[in-house]
């Protein structure tokens, strides 16, 4: 339908007439154009705006960032794979030596199953197999001798050496506690695969962190004199409620400690009063006043380093701060491995110090620039120790990398379910983390260590637990 307007101005007057069709068409015609504008704009987001802008900064995962920032344009349309062509490796055989067990299969038939026909020796075709045993529970009966003596009729007995008035034997308890503190597998799983109750494990587990409990807090005074140490912590919830899980550690020994705070006060308890060394630390203020030297991570720096070059990728007066202060940054943490003696690495030290220095002491007009520069000029006191002291790392990596399968057995068991529960695991993951540190290759393996710790208890259940860790 064409309607007729007359539109009246001052000086003259203007007739026009439209389509009401045409002009509702043109109207959905925009409406459509700016939805797909919009959709256009979501899809460059999740392209490339979380390859640049992830959630976390550049602590992000790699496996949460979809495109990678150094990747390719061609790369990102490549699907995962070998090219066409590639030549496959193939399956490795063993030879015969190599075998644990050597499985003799013999064809019982005369004839033959589709003719009938008389069949004869063709020789062996040798097939390898990789195979493994389930770790099973097995029930035991152990027939204890009795005797007395005639004269005073007191009873002596052989008794199995297990953990007194337990139901469960040493290799059970040793693989249990192995695959849940150790190894993160949950507390279900272990439990079906053993055929025993969840709360069966749970009991057993708070015994053996009661007599281990005395050993951590040995451990903790080796903790406070050690010359290097570390600390970090993430979260960690207990019956449903925010927690932490904080972690301390060195070369040889590491702490945990999971409760319902992220206060300074957890690490002033874990340092005391009068800690020695230095302690290598992100920049959280929590750890300021532990009293003892500081040691910042310059992993974190170097993150932060690189996204105040992403929030501002268009000034080249960042671009020029960022690209010759990160490879010094780098340089400083790969030092200690590329050093080939001590006098080399004072002497780069020493370089690297001032050139950073330098850097930082430079004029600039870009407040992130210079929010960057107080940084190190204001707690220079805090991140230049591992000059003066090779054994002193520039990062904190080691406890990154410890914390890291506290973090996955969180995603897979959710926490724990009581505080009792932040208690045990504090004490059990201590020790085990602490002993795995300490054996060798050549002694026993962990849960041969956790097994014999056992029979020692069965013996003397008031022995030193402490004695039998393995030495550091």
């Amino acid at each position: 339908m064409t309607k007729r307007y007359s539109c009246v101005s001052k000086h003259s007057r203007v007739d026009f007439s439209y389509c009401e069709e045409c002009v509702r068409k043109q109207v959905e015609i925009d409406r459509l154009k700016e939805e797909m504008e919009m959709l256009k704009a979501v899809v460059r987001y999740r392209k490339k705006g979380r390859a640049y802008s992830p959630l976390f900064g550049s602590s992000t995962p790699s496996s949460k960032i979809e495109i990678k920032e150094n990747s390719k344009e061609e790369a990102q349309k490549k699907s995962g794979g070998a090219e066409c062509g590639h030549k496959g490796v193939g399956r490795k055989i063993f030879k015969r030596a190599e075998a644990d067990e050597v499985v003799g299969l013999k064809v019982e038939l005369k004839n033959c199953p589709s003719c009938g026909g008389d069949l004869e020796y063709k020789g062996i075709d040798e097939r390898c197999i990789i195979d493994a045993a389930l770790s099973e529970a097995y029930k035991v009966i152990y027939e204890c001798e009795l005797k007395r003596c005639k004269c005073c009729l007191k009873e002596v007995s052989k008794r199995p050496l297990v953990l007194p008035r337990s139901k469960y034997g040493n290799g059970l308890i040793s693989n249990a506690i192995v695959m849940h503190y150790a190894e993160g597998i949950p507390l279900k799983q272990i439990a079906k695969l053993f055929t025993i109750s969840h709360g069966a494990l749970l009991h057993i587990f708070h015994k053996l962190a009661e007599k281990w409990a005395p050993v951590v807090e040995k451990l903790k005074t080796e903790y406070q004199k050690a010359v290097v140490k570390h600390a970090d912590e993430t979260g960690w919830r207990t019956d449903g409620k925010n927690g932490y899980a904080w972690l301390f550690c060195t070369v040889d020994l590491s702490l945990f400690k999971f409760g319902e705070t992220r206060e300074g006060q957890v690490a002033r308890d874990m340092l005391g009063s009068t800690p020695e060394g230095i302690l290598v630390v992100d920049r959280y203020s929590g750890y300021n006043k532990v009293g003892c030297d500081i040691q910042y991570c310059y992993a974190h720096l170097l993150r932060d380093l690189q996204d105040v070059e992403k929030e501002n990728s268009k000034n080249e007066e960042v671009k020029n701060f960022v690209a010759s202060l990160a490879p010094l940054l780098a340089k400083a943490m790969g030092l200690r491995r590329e050093a080939s003696s001590d006098d080399i690495y004072y002497t780069e030290a020493k370089k690297l110090k001032t050139q950073i220095l330098d850097i930082c002491k430079a004029d600039s007009q870009h407040l992130g620039i210079g929010t960057f520069q107080s940084l190190f000029l204001d707690n220079e006191h805090r991140l230049f120790h591992w000059v003066l002291d090779r054994r002193v790392p520039p990062d904190n990596n080691r406890a990154e990398r410890e914390l890291r399968p506290t973090i996955i057995s969180r995603k897979m068991s959710f926490g724990s379910q009581s505080t009792r529960g932040t208690q045990t695991r504090s004490v059990l993951m201590s020790i085990l983390h602490t002993a795995s540190k300490r054996l060798t290759q050549e002694g026993p393996s962990l849960r041969q260590w956790v097994s014999e710790s056992l029979e020692k208890i069965a013996k003397d259940p008031d022995c030193d637990l402490y004695t039998f860790l393995p030495p550091s």
